[in-house]
């Protein structure tokens, strides 16, 4: 499943993000939980070689806890400093300011010593879809920031004051230009980070289930009772409808909303705690 899509207003995106750096101090990366690095934008690496980073692991609450913990010692293992994160939880709001201020403290103590007083300012960035402006609003403890359960939502950058000595810059999802690996595709279209009406959503769901019935088939079957191990995987959609009785009629079953039930069922975690990825083996 390869899709090329790149809108015009992410190519204004990126250039937004290149002319802001000057004025950052920490770049906070939110990455998807169940899928870190295929949620990892490629071309952030080369961007913020030079800016301390954070990298949060959003809808952790969604995956696999112990893979989860894997991933945060892979990145910490690269200088990185990471932690699970869930942004709808105001709990986690106070870890997060001590690990912007923690990765901002050198350059505020060289600044403390000339006598200045600093205001961290740190950028939000990530693709379309991973909380982004759901982390800014627990943060400031207010809905300052734009939010959906769809890509695209912030369309511009957004600064927020978090603290007297915080302020956050919220920015729009950043895909790259092309997904060249098919399992990243897949993936990042699995958590919705890319737009459905650009996918066909039944060929999606239907390699959803697939992943899923690997991954964790007690849930599946539990989930949807008319499957079972032996459902040949063109009838996957099909076996779903069947248990939610989505009936066209004269025995034609409704798959489309098969589709569109199995994806936000998956994204809102009612199938199954899973992480679709492990960190690479060292």
């Amino acid at each position: 499943m390869q899709i090329q899509w790149y809108p015009g207003h992410m190519t204004k995106a990126k250039r937004m993000l290149a002319e802001n750096l000057k004025l950052i101090d920490v770049v906070i990366e939110l990455l998807d939980a169940r899928a870190p690095m295929s949620t990892k934008n490629p071309d952030f690496s080369d961007m913020f070689i030079n800016k301390k980073r954070v990298v949060l692991l959003n809808k952790s609450d969604l995956a696999d806890e112990k893979i989860t913990a894997e991933w945060i010692r892979y990145f910490k293992a690269q200088g990185i400093f990471a932690s699970e994160f869930v942004a709808t939880k105001p709990n986690k709001r106070k870890s997060a300011i001590m690990a912007i201020e923690d990765a901002a403290r050198e350059k505020v103590e060289s600044m403390r010593k000339k006598g200045v007083f600093k205001t961290v300012r740190a950028m939000v960035v990530g693709i379309p879809n991973v909380g982004k402006s759901s982390f800014i609003n627990i943060m400031a403890g207010a809905s300052r920031a734009q939010t959906g359960d769809r890509p695209g939502v912030t369309q511009g950058k957004q600064w927020v004051k978090i603290t007297n000595q915080l302020e956050l810059m919220d920015t729009p999802g950043l895909l790259w230009p092309k997904f060249e690996d098919e399992t990243v595709a897949k993936h990042i279209s699995f958590i919705g980070s890319v737009r459905d009406e650009v996918i066909d959503i039944e060929e999606l769901a239907k390699q959803l289930l697939i992943t899923l019935l690997q991954l964790a088939p007690e849930s599946v079957f539990a989930r949807y009772k008319s499957l079972n191990p032996d459902t040949p995987h063109e009838q996957l959609l099909e076996a779903v409808a069947q248990s939610r009785g989505f009936i066209l009629g004269k025995g034609e079953f409704d798959t489309m909303r098969s589709a569109k039930i199995v994806l936000d069922e998956f994204r809102g975690g009612k199938i199954a705690k899973v992480s679709l990825e492990a960190p690479p083996k060292e």
